[in-house]
């Protein structure tokens, strides 16, 4: 019988799998997960650059596509899309904060190395400041816009491998990057005029 229901599950289109997922049908994740893990775990490695850490993200991202598929809206993108972009997300998220582990290692050794009161420390404080207030902008952008630009910076992806990546037109993702760049340019003026 679990047979001829993966039969069934094999035969129906994304869309209805994921229905399927909603309507907590044992198997129906099981197979989203047999048609896209592998394309999900490279994405995912692509970003990360580390399998072992690529695997988790995969496993976090589709513990957020059972969890978030009620909310999945077809009209936005197809399942496939949106998969790739919670695992996206994820993986982005997850380079973060590794990025910021290491730049807390690498902080505290120099403290540790220089005692002393130094120009540079000032300065440290300012780009920290400056940081958090980029990092709180980006947080009010709308989530498309938001996602073009950690491509872009975070993922060190051109605007032609966002959009080969996400599936989004190469115009719209030229668009909603510079949506974006002229909502932070407002929202940063006094830290960009500070930088002048």
């Amino acid at each position: 019988m679990a047979t001829s229901e993966g039969k069934n599950h094999r035969a129906l289109d994304d869309a209805a799998l994921l229905r399927l997922v909603v309507e907590s049908e044992d198997d129906a994740l099981g197979e989203l997960y047999d048609r896209y893990s592998g394309m999900l775990r490279a994405l995912a490695r692509r970003i990360l650059g580390d399998g072992g850490e690529a695997e988790d993200v995969l496993q976090e991202g589709f513990l957020q596509i059972w969890r978030q598929a009620p909310r999945y809206d077809p009209s936005r993108s197809s399942v496939s899309t949106w998969m790739s972009l919670i695992v996206r997300s994820r993986a982005i998220d997850r380079l973060r904060t590794r990025r910021v582990v290491e730049r807390t290692a690498q902080s505290a050794q120099q403290e540790e190395s220089v005692r002393h009161t130094s120009p540079r420390g000032e300065r440290n404080v300012l780009d920290q400041e400056r940081a958090g207030r980029l990092r709180e902008e980006l947080g009010k952008l709308p989530a498309e816009q938001r996602q073009v630009l950690e491509l872009a910076f975070y993922g060190g992806q051109t605007q032609s491998e966002i959009a080969a990546q996400t599936g989004i037109p190469l115009g719209t993702v030229k668009t909603r990057t510079l949506l974006a760049m002229k909502k932070l340019r407002k929202a940063l003026r006094d830290e960009i005029r500070e930088l002048l």
